[in-house]
């Protein structure tokens, strides 16, 4: 896979992590998403999540790699299928890998380790959560992006 590493789209919260003493330069993970070919084995997870327009990424976040506390904004999402209401978006994780020491997710204040492939978390809207990887191999996750 082709992975590519964008900028965190929110200049306004990465302000706010810069002075919370956040210095790293790369806030993010890689992606391989919907601008390449999506892989056979992500299909087996789209009529489980039951979304509409949907999107979906491999999210592969390397060792080192701090996603601090932040809320999504889905704006090329919100924009490609003309959604207004943040809220009708809803956001599938799902571990591709059992969990490993110094991997992170938390979600509203509340830690998620020792997962299990296949299982994940969801919110909807701008649910504040956060991701890191204290340890020592790629954290490898599948975002579906979508509405109900």
């Amino acid at each position: 896979m082709c992975y590519v590493n964008e900028p965190f789209n929110d200049t306004e919260t990465e302000s706010k992590w810069r002075t919370q003493g956040f210095d790293q330069k790369i806030f993010t993970g890689d992606l391989y998403d919907m601008r390449f070919e999506m892989p056979e084995w992500v299909a087996q997870f789209i009529p489980i999540v039951k979304l509409n327009y949907f999107s979906w990424s491999v999210y592969r976040m390397g060792p080192g790699r701090i996603l601090p506390a932040h809320r999504d904004t889905y704006s090329r999402f919100c924009k490609i299928h003309n959604i207004s209401n943040i809220n009708d978006v809803i956001r599938y994780v799902i571990f591709l890998e059992d969990w490993q020491s110094g991997h992170y997710f938390e979600i509203e204040n509340t830690p998620v380790v020792k997962w299990h492939a296949g299982q994940g978390v969801c919110w909807r809207g701008d649910t504040e959560h956060l991701a890191a990887n204290l340890g020592f191999s790629d954290r490898f996750s599948l975002q579906l992006t979508g509405t109900l």
